[in-house]
């Protein structure tokens, strides 16, 4: 099939040269056209042209030609026009929002976060998501009109169509409710929602751990369980929005008997936890410690600090967080050479492995980051991890440890309204 008229000419062309070019100027600023040539592969007129597109949009501005070269005229310089405008990134979670807000060259400006208390719905989580939005922009003397998209990340399964999240794990209320248009009352801009997990491997791929990495699959770590996925250059969400819920993979089978008449999250909104979530999650975690303090008392010896107990057959509720201090020191401890912690840490990463190699042989990715809480457990907890993951998968993906922790995702966010940005303004100079 031949491609659509509108997808042919010279005019794509101009447009993938003014892509380039902007990018190439956003990371060099101030550059020489000589500089951008290199930085591109373009010919003089091809940037010289692109240039002139971007300085009509507004993007680039020509500054003092006080250089000289060697021999003939003066350098022409050009500065990205980073302040013109500028994007926020929202990371939404059970318990906090966080918002920064960044320029067009992706420096954070400003950068505000609040707690939210236990109970919290999703309509009183959206309104703390405006107000903590709104003093975001306060902090960095803005107000709406200088925002030119808003990215919101949010766990759960996203209908980006429609604005809003079809599954919401550990948010009660939040499912249906139409955030996107809730927010575009703060700019008339545009307004995007993904999922939290495939901001947070836009993130890391951004300037984390994983930079400029075409193969790579982020697993956070925490209470909850998911998997960001990149192919080839490009974040795979599936056909429904929900690759990556690894969280509610059974691979424990004989361990835990499925209910064959219950689908996953038709009727709780995936309040509940997963099979894979239940077995190696934070809550886990804290199980194992406190059965491990358990027989050390018996045998006389002195327990680490205690955790809570177990929920009735196994099943947590996601809203009850386990105490971080108890998960915490029993990392801490193993870090010492603690038996018991060290036991603890063994067989919590060997359930992990058994999930993460599923996902590892279907998708062979380059790279691994592991983000969420877990992630603070450190090399300990990664060495523990990789004995155990080697023998079951059949290639080496390099493992790492996440570099920008909680604010993942935030910046992830950040990362996307700089793409829409760009791809905007590039379709539509004068949008």
């Amino acid at each position: 099939m031949q491609p659509h008229e509108s997808a042919r000419g010279p005019h794509v062309l101009r447009q993938i040269n003014a892509r380039a070019v902007l990018r190439a100027v956003r990371e060099h600023s101030p550059a020489r056209v000589a500089d951008l040539m290199q930085a591109t592969g373009l010919s003089r007129p091809a940037v010289t042209r692109a240039v002139a597109e971007l300085r009509e949009a507004g993007l680039v501005v020509d500054v003092d030609e006080t250089a000289q070269v060697s021999m003939g005229r003066p350098a022409q310089w050009i500065r990205f026009r980073a302040e013109v405008g500028h994007v926020v990134g929202v990371d939404i979670g059970s318990h906090k929002v966080i918002v920064m807000v960044a320029d067009l060259a992706g420096k954070v400006v400003a950068a505000q976060q609040v707690t939210i208390g236990e109970g919290a719905t999703g309509a009183g989580l959206l309104q703390s998501v405006r107000e903590t939005i709104a003093e975001g922009l306060a902090k960095a003397g803005l107000v709406g009109d200088d925002v030119w998209a808003v990215v919101v990340g949010t766990p759960g399964i996203v209908e980006e169509d429609a604005g809003e999240v079809s599954l919401a794990p550990g948010i009660p209320g939040l499912a249906h409710l139409p955030v996107v248009d809730e927010l575009r009352a703060i700019t008339s801009s545009p307004v995007l929602i993904e999922n939290d997990i495939n901001l947070a491997v836009l993130g890391e791929r951004w300037c984390g751990a994983a930079v400029g990495s075409d193969s790579l699959v982020f697993v956070h770590w925490g209470v909850r369980i998911g998997a960001g996925i990149i192919i080839d250059g490009k974040p795979y969400r599936g056909a429904h929005g929900a690759a990556g819920e690894i969280g509610f993979a059974d691979v424990f089978s004989g361990l835990e008997a499925p209910d064959p008449t219950r689908r996953v999250g038709a009727t709780s909104g995936m309040s509940e936890q997963g099979p894979f979530e239940r077995m190696v999650g934070t809550q886990a975690i804290a199980e194992l410690a406190d059965a491990a303090d358990a027989l050390a008392a018996r045998n006389g010896n002195s327990p680490a600090p205690p955790a809570p107990p177990a929920s009735p057959e196994g099943s947590v509720a996601v809203s009850a967080r386990p105490a971080p201090d108890a998960v915490t020191a029993v990392f801490a401890a193993a870090t010492e050479g603690d038996p018991a912690a060290l036991a603890v840490v063994d067989r919590i990463a060997a359930r992990f492995a058994r999930g993460l190699a599923a996902m590892l042989l279907v998708l062979d990715p380059g790279e691994v980051i592991i983000g969420g809480g877990l992630s603070r457990a450190g090399e300990t907890l990664l060495a523990a991890i990789e004995r155990h993951l080697r023998p079951r998968i059949l290639t080496s993906p390099r493992l790492v440890l996440s570099d920008l922790g909680g604010d993942a995702v935030a910046l992830g966010a950040v990362r996307r309204g700089l793409d829409h940005v760009e791809a905007r303004l590039l379709a539509h100079p004068d949008a």
